[in-house]
């Protein structure tokens, strides 16, 4: 069985891959970029140490960033279908970001696909921030897929 009705995977595609859905500018404090290397353990002066002549963000900062819009509406209203969650995030970097750097996050649907496994029909949507320099370089990009599970089928009888 699957989440979405027949041509349904096929239209979202279509209107949704690649389109930018919202835009955010960012800035990147001294103290939070040195609390969020803390917090993840790095251990590497570039990235704990202000005063370090390399001092930049973590890697993984630019992942804790979030647009005014997750999703847009049409498919948001895709997780009532299901049992959405969290499926996790790839970061990408391409530039050293440096505290006090402006960023400017950019959302757009990357990829949306469905996959059979052992609980069902499972509806991926793969949410693109793409973080650029007011430069217009290209510094980080987040990918963050959400999954919508199949109802188990006692879920579904509620």
């Amino acid at each position: 069985m699957s989440l979405l009705e027949e041509g349904e995977l096929d239209e979202l595609r279509a209107r949704w891959i690649g389109r930018q859905f919202d835009e955010k500018e960012f800035a990147v404090s001294v103290e939070k970029a040195r609390l969020w290397a803390q917090a993840c353990g790095e251990t590497r002066a570039e990235f704990c140490d202000p005063e370090h002549s390399n001092f930049q963000i973590p890697v993984s900062f630019t992942s804790h960033f979030t647009g005014r819009k997750a999703f847009p509406e049409e498919l948001s209203a895709l997780f009532w279908r299901g049992m959405p969650f969290d499926a996790g995030k790839l970061v990408e970097s391409h530039e050293p970001i440096r505290p006090g750097e402006k960023l400017i996050g950019r959302s757009q649907i990357h990829d949306i696909y469905e996959k059979s496994g052992r609980s069902g029909s499972m509806l991926f949507i793969v949410h693109r921030m793409t973080f650029m320099s007011p430069q217009d370089e290209l510094k980080s990009i987040v990918d963050w897929r959400m999954v919508v599970r199949e109802k188990a089928s006692k879920d579904k009888e509620s």
